[in-house]
């Protein structure tokens, strides 16, 4: 079995480490590795294996060997997501990073019910979904902000892709060209207020869109969506 494990700080050829209080348990105790194991550990430089030298219950460290995987072109798509419950919160974080977003922006709105998120959970979740999707990157979690603030700090080379309930557009590939990055916009259950909706689409770099004639949930729509700006992407 092929174990990979997320390493935040940067790897040396032939350096060794102790293994975080969590990796150990993970390593010692749940998959009863022995010495002599190999873990790969991965990061936003590229993925490496390892050699476990010393291992106990409460200590493993770990030996890096060689360089497998070189670091790779990170996404241009990120996603704004208002916040709802946890259960389907967290499995956005869990598709979207599967999906290969680069950042997620949790954010509030009028009628968002649930007004912040568990950022510590929130990592482990998307750190999670990295390490069995073979990626190398986690995607940024962001502190979470007012739809206004999120709208007002926008990046001006960063084009907003709106899932827009009311929208009968599709999106096209020419709305994808010329961007520096891309941010997908979900709203809440029960959509944006109609004050809301008016500063979205007064903003020149907000593309409307649709993804379904039927009315989705959010963990549906945050899927729906980057998956067809991904599927636009790579197949024009």
């Amino acid at each position: 079995m092929n174990i990979r494990l997320y390493y935040p700080n940067s790897i040396v050829k032939n350096s060794t480490d102790l293994l975080s209080k969590e990796h150990t348990h993970y390593v010692a105790n749940v998959m009863r590795l022995k010495r002599g194991s190999n873990i790969n550990f991965f990061n936003k430089e590229g993925e490496w294996i390892s050699e476990i030298i010393f291992l106990e219950k409460d200590r493993v460290e770990v030996k890096f060997l060689k360089k497998i995987r070189q670091a790779s072109v990170l996404s241009k798509i990120e996603l704004a997501i208002c916040l709802v419950k946890k259960t389907p919160m967290e499995t956005i974080l869990q598709k979207a990073t599967e999906l290969g977003v680069y950042k997620i922006t949790p954010i509030v709105s009028e009628r968002t019910e649930v007004k912040e998120i568990n950022h510590e959970r929130a990592k482990r979740i998307i750190i999670e979904a990295t390490e069995q999707s073979n990626q190398l990157s986690p995607p940024e979690i962001c502190e979470t902000i007012k739809l206004k603030d999120f709208l007002r700090n926008l990046d001006v080379s960063t084009k907003i892709l709106f899932a827009d309930v009311n929208s009968n557009e599709s999106l096209k590939a020419e709305d994808l060209k010329e961007c520096r990055s891309l941010c997908i916009l979900i709203g809440p259950e029960g959509d944006f207020s109609p004050s809301e909706r008016e500063i979205i689409l007064g903003n020149l770099a907000v593309k409307p869109f649709t993804i379904s004639r039927n009315i989705l949930r959010s963990d549906t729509a945050v899927i729906s969506a980057i998956s067809l700006v991904n599927f636009i992407n790579n197949f024009h």
